[in-house]
């Protein structure tokens, strides 16, 4: 059954990718009628907003654009920091709106940045149960009692679960500062917004679809340990 799941959340994962490398190519082929690189926009939101302490960066690959509250940085990948075009102006606006959630606050994002450290904990706990399963199972009862070693599963499974929903609203957010700013500021045209808009809307789908593969999950070991439990 969890290998049903993994090819399915998988195919799904594969689907709404594909779909938003589409769309930003897509977007990207249509200049922008401002003429404003993204990375010009970011500099101009991140302004608007009083926030002079954030730096914004170009960094390589392709959709690798993040904001990283560490060390303060919008990251840009070159497609978008270059880019004058409504994809690039899109992703950029949604970066630094991050970047206004830190200089304001933003509960979600406090509350996710808090759950870091778990977070990464429960993914290497995971990690290491996974790999004496896959490469000695026989011998983890030795080490651990199965419904023991469910039972920890199920607790790393769930924070990382709560980790990927909390990661819903943070990003839903970013995208609706990100919106609201290019309409008011005039970055760009109602075609434009458009656009922007369904790029946005994708990029927020992959986070819905690793939300559900992980809460699918979740449900399932804690189907089988209550069935143990039986």
């Amino acid at each position: 059954m969890i290998i049903v799941i993994m090819i399915v959340f998988g195919i799904l994962s594969f689907a709404v990718s594909s779909r938003l490398k589409s769309k930003f190519k897509k977007y990207s082929q249509i200049p922008l009628g401002r003429n404003l690189s993204g990375a010009e926009i970011a500099k101009l939101m991140l302004a608007d907003h009083g926030i002079q302490d954030v730096d914004v960066t170009c960094v390589e690959g392709q959709l690798t654009d993040h904001y990283n509250p560490v060390n303060r940085t919008v990251n840009l990948s070159k497609e978008v920091y270059h880019g004058r075009n409504a994809a690039a102006a899109a992703v950029a606006s949604h970066e630094c709106g991050h970047a206004v959630q830190h200089a304001t606050a933003y509960s979600m994002l406090e509350f996710r940045s808090a759950m870091v450290p778990m977070q990464n904990a429960s993914a290497k706990i995971l990690n290491v149960i996974f790999m004496v399963m896959l490469f000695g199972g026989f011998m983890l009862p030795s080490f651990i009692p199965w419904n023991m070693a469910l039972l920890v599963i199920i607790g790393a499974y769930s924070i990382m679960t709560l980790f990927s929903f909390v990661t819903l609203p943070v990003e839903f957010d970013a995208s609706k500062r990100a919106l609201a700013w290019i309409d008011e500021r005039g970055i760009v045209n109602s075609q434009e917004h458009g656009m922007a808009k369904d790029a946005l809307k994708w990029a927020a789908m992959t986070y819905v679809v690793v939300a559900l593969g992980s809460l699918v999950t979740l449900l399932y070991y804690l189907s089988l340990f209550l069935g143990n439990r039986d």
